[in-house]
């Protein structure tokens, strides 16, 4: 018996490239103000450099979004000539400015309608994402009874951690969860490998084995509804 849904939110819900640019630019426009070392010293466009430069000097961090922002804000102040003391009091606003921001997103059309027709029929509802989007903020906090993250986690998905971390916490079995989400490695293939069904998000129509391996595709969100009664209808 299915008794939790859990989705993905970046390019799922909504799409991430354009939340992701609008909170760059947010955060490049409060340094520039609060911290203009920084800005004449990068642009905007250096901030994937920066996140290269986190990466290689901090290769524990690559799960975590949220810890690759705080390194990457710390390593461009350092760079632009700023102290360890101004440092450590510049990056935890700019972070919030940034979170704040990338929380500003706009829903793929029937979001609410499915998520609200799958509370109806008394789902608990999950997110399990690779992101640092948090529900509440974005919008989606009456609808969803739990939230997980990389960054909480300490793996991304397809690791396994998150989805086994989901199901101990919320007293679930396996075969009483579906995973919805657009990534057919770590959302498909993640979840099947502990036996979770899935529904992969095509929206874009693409053509990909593994996604296609899913229990069910859909690439409109209205079809996530007819698509959950299909699983659990097969039992």
């Amino acid at each position: 018996m299915i008794k939790c849904i859990t989705f993905d939110l970046d390019d799922t819900l909504w799409a991430v490239d354009p939340v992701i640019t609008h909170a760059n630019n947010t955060l490049y426009g409060w340094l520039d103000e609060h911290a203009p070392g920084f800005t004449r010293q990068h642009a905007v466009s250096d901030f994937p450099a920066l996140r290269e430069q986190v990466l290689e000097a901090y290769p524990e961090t690559a799960h975590s979004v949220t810890l690759i922002r705080l390194r990457q804000l710390e390593i461009g102040l350092r760079q632009a000539g700023y102290s360890e003391a101004e440092i450590e009091k510049l990056v935890p606003p700019a972070f919030d400015i940034f979170l704040a921001a990338r929380n500003e997103v706009t829903f793929f059309p029937h979001v609410t309608d499915m998520l609200s027709a799958l509370k109806e029929q008394e789902y608990r509802i999950g997110a399990l994402s690779n992101g640092n989007a948090e529900v509440g903020r974005a919008g989606l906090g009456e609808w969803f009874d739990f939230a997980l993250n990389a960054h909480m986690v300490g793996h991304e998905k397809p690791h396994p951690a998150m989805f086994e971390q989901m199901l101990a916490s919320e007293q679930l079995q396996p075969a009483e969860v579906i995973h919805i989400g657009d990534n057919p490695d770590h959302d498909v293939a993640g979840a099947q490998q502990l036996g979770i069904r899935t529904i992969w998000v095509n929206l874009q129509q693409q053509t990909h084995k593994t996604g296609e391996t899913a229990d069910q595709v859909v690439t409109c969100l209205s079809e996530v509804f007819d698509a959950v009664a299909a699983i659990r209808t097969r039992g």
